[in-house]
């Protein structure tokens, strides 16, 4: 009878220590995913936001071509072009934050939405061949801006979110992981675009 007694009393205290392993084991294995989520979400940022300045650089490069083709049609719309170069100068600017490069496509959005209007004032320039060339590769890379841009949103959105979660929250403090910010469009860009002679 003692050795039944015994046997009961160690079976007893080994499923409590097997509870236990698998409880420590759970909560194990939901910190992992936890950091592991929170480390893949702001990896995705960088990521999103790489995409969107290959695109970007696209628009960079085809300016210069772009005030080159404009320049001999509208030389009084100096002030103009001049604004292109420096959005595009800004950009470029070494050390510059995701803020700072946004603002700067930004300003290049709303000088390049003039020189396009430009088009309709000197009929010359609607008729040229480099001009329309130019000016179908940037509607098609402004698609594309558009398109990264919503994906590099949509991966500050699942960061963010998951930082203001209950258990997000801790697990992005474990990993240094920080909220981003969106690409927004700037107040100046939500204005119709205007051409004045």
């Amino acid at each position: 009878m003692r050795k039944s007694n015994q046997a009961g009393k160690l079976g007893t205290g080994s499923i409590l220590l097997i509870v236990v392993g698998v409880i420590l084991l759970i909560g194990f294995i939901a910190v992992w995913k936890g950091y592991n989520k929170a480390v893949r979400l702001d990896e995705a940022v960088p990521e999103s936001w790489a995409q969107v300045e290959n695109v970007l650089l696209r628009r960079f490069d085809l300016i210069p071509n772009l005030i080159e083709t404009v320049k001999g049609y509208a030389a009084h719309e100096k002030g103009l072009l001049e604004n292109l170069a420096n959005a595009r100068t800004q950009y470029f600017q070494p050390g510059a934050s995701v803020a700072n490069k946004a603002q700067a496509a930004s300003q290049l959005e709303g000088a390049l939405s003039k020189v396009l209007l430009l088009r309709e004032a000197y009929p010359e320039l609607k008729a040229n061949q480099n001009f329309l060339k130019l000016q179908d590769q940037l509607e098609g890379t402004e698609n594309r801006i558009a398109v990264e841009r919503k994906r590099y949103n949509e991966a500050v959105k699942a960061l963010n979110t998951y930082a203001r979660s209950f258990f997000g929250k801790s697990f992005c403090a474990m990993a240094g992981v920080e909220k981003a910010e969106y690409f927004e469009v700037t107040p100046e860009q939500k204005e119709p675009s205007k051409v004045k002679f």
